[in-house]
């Protein structure tokens, strides 16, 4: 059966994630959250005091770090590896949060996980979320999509999110991180936040996660038998 790359980019808590794992669990392809890979990066600056503006610490943190995934048998899910440790839990937190969208922005970063993550699909069969997936890590990817949502219910979803995993965070608070972040995306020189001019925009404020996996499914599996 032909194997096809499945891009799916938008703003933060629109559900990229947990949709992509979903359409490629259903397709049997690898999944690859590139958001991750920014996070665990992050947190690895974080955690060395790298100086963001000087571009020797930089290159010399990039060449230090490797990301990983491994699929976790007892708990279903695909879980972030930073040299060798498990970093999930530590990526997904506030303070990762408030910074990943500044390191996203600078020029080395960038190129060192577009190149690991064109390495990664290269075989194609995988699915791949994030912010630049169908406009630069994959611009000819056979399905792109593109989603997004409303403010509130993304700030909802991000609070519920971090309720999960033990923490407690007002929802302007959340808001306010989802907005700037919104505008470093979007207005950042290297690889913005655009939606491509061949991806299908959907608009997941209303929608049931079921749906949405449905839909992206859905529109893969046309492709594939064609």
């Amino acid at each position: 059966m032909r194997k096809i790359v499945v891009a799916i980019d938008g703003y933060s808590a629109c559900g990229k994630s947990s949709t992509a794992k979903q359409v490629a669990s259903a397709l049997g392809y690898k999944y690859i959250d590139s958001g991750a890979m920014y996070r665990a990066t992050t947190l690895y600056f974080l955690e060395h005091y790298i100086n963001l503006d000087n571009p020797k610490d930089v290159a010399k943190a990039l060449a230090n770090l490797h990301i990983d995934f491994h699929y976790n048998e007892r708990n279903g899910k695909n879980e972030t590896y930073l040299n060798g440790l498990n970093v999930e839990e530590e990526i997904r937190t506030m303070r990762v949060s408030e910074k990943v969208s500044e390191v996203s922005t600078i020029k080395e970063v960038r190129h060192a996980m577009v190149a690991q993550q064109q390495k990664m699909g290269k075989s194609k069969g995988v699915v791949m979320d994030g912010r630049d997936i169908g406009t630069v890590v994959f611009p000819q990817a056979d399905l792109k999509v593109f989603m997004t949502a409303d403010m509130d219910v993304r700030a909802g979803r991000r609070q519920e999110e971090l309720l999960a995993a033990g923490t407690l965070v007002d929802l302007d608070e959340i808001k306010q991180n989802l907005a700037h972040r919104d505008h470093l995306d979007s207005t950042r020189k290297e690889s913005p936040l655009i939606k491509a001019d061949d991806a299908i925009e959907i608009d997941t404020s209303f929608l049931s996660f079921e749906d949405q996996v449905a839909q992206v499914v859905g529109l893969a599996k046309k492709i594939i038998n064609k």
